[in-house]
């Protein structure tokens, strides 16, 4: 199996960036959160929070989202606002099911430990996203969302009987990532609360980071190139798409966002 021939270093070292770029957008949710429920904050504050963010916006095409945080904040949120958050918190209950599920197969769960420590992380990751939202959700006077997100529960549900390997678990989950990142970029143009703005501009490039990591495990799994993964990196060994396959886009596209509805309350 392909997946045996990973070096597991660089999965390692991505692990752990993975878990330092989510540890920094979570600081800014929970500040985002708390401004929100708190309602005011001076305009000093607002500027610093709006300065670190540029910093991860620009890994998920949000570049100018900072102007947007610095905007006054306000303590109330539109039924709109509620929806997309619920929505999104239903889009993390089901990537938490899914690598939850991913974690119990077998050649994950009884192979390569490194790779069930990255799955580990980011189901981690995945659960705080749906707290941070659901907090956000009841905070506005909405419910919390428990349940996945139905369009692509229906999708999970007819691709988990085919995995059979770990290149599928990949695909699957790119899926999921990439709805993620996608759904809560447009969403920062969408929600009316400029804390909401911050909370949803904080999460999306760790989903989008996630999208970049795998990509560039499935290239390299497809191409039975794992070999490669390696530290330090051997450029004239690498293929010339090893530099962006993992960002094939200059722009994160939205064209793909769950609309506000998908996963709302009913």
């Amino acid at each position: 199996m392909a997946s045996e021939h990973i070096d597991t270093r660089l999965l390692e070292e991505l692990t752990e960036q993975s878990q330092d770029l989510n540890s920094d957008a979570m600081r800014i949710t929970r500040g985002s959160l708390t401004d929100f429920e708190q309602g005011a904050q001076p305009a000093r504050r607002w500027w610093q929070r709006g300065s670190a963010l540029a910093g991860l916006a620009g890994a998920a095409g949000l570049v100018g989202v900072a102007r947007a945080v610095a905007a006054s904040p306000s303590a109330t949120a539109s039924a709109d606002d509620i929806m997309a958050l619920q929505t999104a918190a239903s889009i993390e209950n089901l990537a938490v099911s899914v690598y939850q599920t991913a974690a119990g197969l077998p050649f994950i769960k009884d192979g390569n430990k490194t790779v069930a420590a990255f799955i580990a992380k980011t189901t981690e990751q995945h659960q705080a996203h749906a707290k941070a939202f659901n907090a956000a959700a009841t905070a506005a006077g909405g419910q919390a969302q428990n349940n996945p997100d139905p369009k692509y529960k229906a999708v999970v549900d007819q691709a988990l009987p085919t995995i059979k390997t770990p290149a599928d678990v990949v695909k699957l989950a790119i899926t999921l990532e990439d709805v993620a990142a996608q759904t809560y970029t447009k969403n920062v143009g969408q929600v009316s609360n400029a804390d909401l703005r911050k909370l949803f501009a904080s999460v999306a490039p760790v989903e989008a980071q996630h999208r970049a990591v795998l990509l560039a495990v499935q290239a390299l799994l497809a191409g039975n190139a794992a070999d490669l993964i390696t530290i330090p990196v051997d450029p004239a060994k690498l293929p010339a798409a090893a530099g962006s396959v993992g960002f094939p886009d200059a722009f994160y596209k939205t064209d793909n966002a769950s609309p506000i509805t998908e996963g709302a309350v009913q």
